[in-house]
């Protein structure tokens, strides 16, 4: 019971990912702004 609970939220998961960006090159995109963010909040 609990594996199907986690599937479900992982497929959940990817599905809200997938439609937060039209492609794969906007989620890689998306994926560079975090990592520039937090280095310029560290720096």
């Amino acid at each position: 019971m609990i594996r199907k609970t986690l599937i479900a939220a992982a497929l959940a998961a990817l599905t809200l990912t997938g439609t937060a960006c039209n492609t794969v090159d906007g989620l890689g995109d998306d994926i560079k702004s975090v990592g520039r963010a937090g280095k310029r909040a560290i720096d």
